[in-house]
């Protein structure tokens, strides 16, 4: 019997944080949990993205391959933090690479059991997208500041 999913994880996870007991519970019966060694790749540019993914243990990179100068590290997700939330709004493929930074677990969610969840459950549903909308916007507001500081460099 595998162990059960940390309930207090998923509740301080920053898209299911507004959920109440019964809804997370709902959630922790579509999740699966998967483990990974340094240097692992979870995911790379270009993957179908099929997958939201919840971190257990341990720590993922986030990075994209530069031509002419090789990795260039985004950021460094640790416990608690969630990635590839686009995936679940959006068939695209993936953006970027995702290696794990040191020994993971790693819970993950199916698209296709993310959306019959939602299906299932509308007030469910507004909650959790109404959390990946602010995600997704924080993290934009990151990138437009770090952009905004890669011009002003790069005007220097």
């Amino acid at each position: 019997m595998t162990d059960p999913i940390d309930i207090e994880l998923l509740a301080n996870s920053e898209i299911f944080k507004d959920l109440d007991d019964e809804e997370l519970s709902k959630v922790a019966k579509i999740c699966e949990k998967q483990a990974l060694k340094w240097d692992e790749y979870v995911f790379r540019e270009g993957d179908e993205g099929d997958r939201l993914y919840l971190i257990v243990k341990g720590a993922v990179r986030i990075s994209r391959q530069v031509p002419g100068t090789g990795e260039e590290a985004i950021t460094v997700l640790k416990k608690g933090a969630c990635f590839g939330e686009m995936a679940m709004l959006d068939p695209s493929t993936r953006s970027t690479d995702a290696i794990v930074d040191s020994r993971c677990e790693l819970l993950t969610i199916a698209r296709e059991d993310f959306d019959a969840l939602l299906e299932a459950d509308r007030e469910l549903a507004y909650k959790v997208l109404r959390a990946i909308i602010r995600l997704l916007s924080e993290r934009l507001r990151r990138t437009n500041d770090n952009l905004k500081s890669i011009f002003v460099i790069a005007m220097f």
